[in-house]
């Protein structure tokens, strides 16, 4: 693949996920965090982390680990909405790697032991 095959691929990768944010703020909404909850969050605020999210063995980007952080002071409940949507499936985010990222990234203040669907915040 070309570089520039790369960066067009990358190019609607992004545009993909601005054009389903829709359907993630309504799944946020339904999945119990509200008006003003969820919804407030982009999708695509946490697009730093999708390689971590995918494989257990990626160093999470401090960019990632940021986004997470900010996410878990602001939102906390939201976070499994958002590793959990049918958005973050599609482009193919591990749930069981996912709800990793908190303890990865070191955030002292994570949900330890928090059910995210079926899965638990080491």
């Amino acid at each position: 693949m070309t570089l520039f095959n790369m960066k067009v691929s990358y190019a609607a990768f992004v545009l993909y996920l601005l054009a389903s944010q829709a359907v993630l703020f309504d799944k946020a909404n339904a999945a119990g965090c509200g008006q003003g909850g969820c919804g407030n969050i982009p999708a695509a605020s946490l697009e730093p982390c999708l390689g971590a999210a995918k494989d257990a063995r990626a160093k999470v980007p401090p960019t990632c680990c940021g986004k997470v952080g900010a996410l878990l002071k602001t939102a906390p409940k939201c976070l499994c909405v958002v590793l959990l949507s049918p958005l973050a499936m599609k482009v193919g985010v591990n749930p069981a790697i996912a709800v990793t990222i908190p303890k990865r990234c070191i955030i002292k203040n994570r949900p330890v032991g928090k059910k995210c669907g079926r899965y638990t915040i080491p």
